[in-house]
């Protein structure tokens, strides 16, 4: 079967909007979803360019670039550089307030290709965006247009400020820009994400840190003489086996993982050098920590066991996201609103034959249609939208643009998100923030409500503290 992309393409039906207060200026308001639909053009595009360049973390100079030219275009005053990243920046229309904010990423995954194909057919790039971040980037960029023109149309006071923020992929660049007050004057922060269903569930996620743990030790010949040599990569490996022994006493939301990035070149050399990259995950950000003074406990007694040295570099860290339900059921009202993703028949087809590589267990196509019911839940996932969500209330949704049973971080996550099943998800999502934002900008008392429960939930006395200290953005961190 040839790939099936964006050509095929059918545009979505467009709901209308709750009534406005003045009743006048409800006769004439453009309706938010129906712009959205009007720059559909512009979102396949995008979506395509950005998924066929699959730019890494803080590398992402082209994907940038064609946001903000778009930006420019649509009348918007855009700041560059911000938070000391080349590749982050904001970009705001209207004046006066509120602020409300939209959230883009663009960021592809490395060791991970795929064609549009519906069969495993890796491509050339050794990249791709299986977290379907450039679909997240055009969404966002369409909500964000289709907002600023519903502003000019209704004359209605406020801002919209869409976030170019790169590298979410362990990198961390929302963790950044909040630790620079980029969020400090906004009143409402939007996102959403690619997945496998719709839904605009109350969903936390865990707290995390990274980093990578170098060890070093003394080449010599492993035959030759074995007597003077220290290897690096048994220090690697003795601090691994320690780590999988600790798992047994941790709790539940626990998760830790690794991966070996450097051992060695030659079974018969010593390797001097080798490094492992550890991610650790949990619920309770303090948690984190705890578990943190473990694993560096590990690496100093794997050095010590196997003669060798070890440093450490802290590479990302979130906080959890802070759920916000006032704002969590107005999505979820919108997202109804709007409706899931209905394929066509050359658009089943292509799903099916993506289904077939799932597994048996696989939820039926007919999901991808449907709303998940609300409820608050905890995702084991983790985002750097969670520092955000502690500066200011943040909601997000999240939109079938991968075919039902789809993992993130999968070839088939990676060719439905340069597919026109991706696109039509990433347009349920742009309506869905484009109608929330709506509300937003003229329900007072809606803002004022998720203000009341975010203020709560921090506590009076919060402080923010980020998991990355005072480190500067590890701009290198995929070179």
């Amino acid at each position: 079967m040839k790939p099936f992309t964006v050509a095929a393409a059918i545009l979505l039906a467009t709901p209308a909007i709750a009534p406005i207060a003045d009743a006048q200026a409800q006769e004439a308001a453009p309706d938010p979803a129906a712009l959205v639909e009007a720059e559909f053009a512009r979102t396949q595009e995008t979506a395509l360019q950005i998924w066929q360049w699959a730019e890494l973390g803080y590398q992402e100079e082209r994907s940038a670039d064609l946001l903000k030219s778009q930006l420019r275009e649509a009348g918007f005053r855009i700041e560059e550089g911000v938070a000391d990243i080349p590749t982050a920046f904001t970009a705001e229309f209207g004046s006066g307030g509120p602020v409300i904010a939209i959230l883009a990423e663009y960021d592809a995954l490395p060791g991970i290709s795929q064609t549009a194909s519906p069969t495993r057919e890796p491509s050339e790039l050794g990249a791709g965006h299986a977290c379907g971040h450039n679909l997240f980037a055009a969404g966002s960029l369409t909500a964000a247009i289709a907002t600023a023109q519903w502003l000019e149309a209704t004359g209605t006071p406020g801002r919209v400020r869409l976030y170019g923020t790169p590298a979410e992929e362990g990198g961390s660049g929302k963790v950044y820009m909040t630790r620079a007050g980029l969020f400090d004057d906004v009143d409402i922060a939007l996102h959403w994400h690619a997945g496998d269903e719709n839904s605009a569930a109350a969903r936390t996620s865990l707290a995390n840190r990274s980093a990578k743990f170098r060890f070093r030790g003394v080449s010599a010949h492993a035959a030759g003489a074995p007597e003077r040599g220290r290897s690096a990569l048994d220090g690697v490996e003795a601090m691994n086996m320690m780590v999988n022994m600790m798992r047994e006493h941790t709790s539940m939301d626990t998760r830790i993982h690794y991966v070996i990035t450097e051992g060695g070149a030659a079974p018969n050399v010593i390797p001097d050098f080798a490094e492992v990259f550890y991610y650790v995950r949990h619920s309770d950000a303090d948690e984190v920590r705890a578990l943190w003074a473990r694993l560096e406990d590990t690496a100093k007694g794997a050095a010590m066991g196997t003669g060798t040295t070890v440093d450490w570099e802290i590479i990302h860290g979130n906080n959890p996201l802070l759920v916000n339900e006032t704002l969590a059921k107005v999505m979820d009202a919108k997202l109804r609103e709007v409706g899931g993703v209905d394929y066509t028949e050359q658009e089943r087809a292509y799903a099916a034959q993506l289904r077939e590589t799932l597994g048996a267990d696989a939820p039926p196509l007919a999901e991808a249609g449907e709303i998940q019911p609300y409820d608050v839940t905890l995702g084991y996932g983790s985002t750097d939208v969670g520092d955000v969500s502690w500066a200011t209330p943040t909601v997000g949704v999240r939109t079938a643009t991968w075919v039902p049973g789809t993992s993130a971080h999968s070839w088939q996550a990676v060719a439905a998100s340069g597919s026109s099943i991706g696109i039509k998800g990433t347009q349920v999502a742009a309506k869905a923030l484009a109608l929330i934002a709506a509300e937003l900008f003229t329900d007072p008392a809606l803002r004022a409500a998720a203000r009341a429960e975010f203020d709560a939930a921090r506590g009076e006395d919060y402080e923010y503290v980020s998991l990355l200290g005072d480190r500067d953005p590890p701009l290198d961190y995929r070179k």
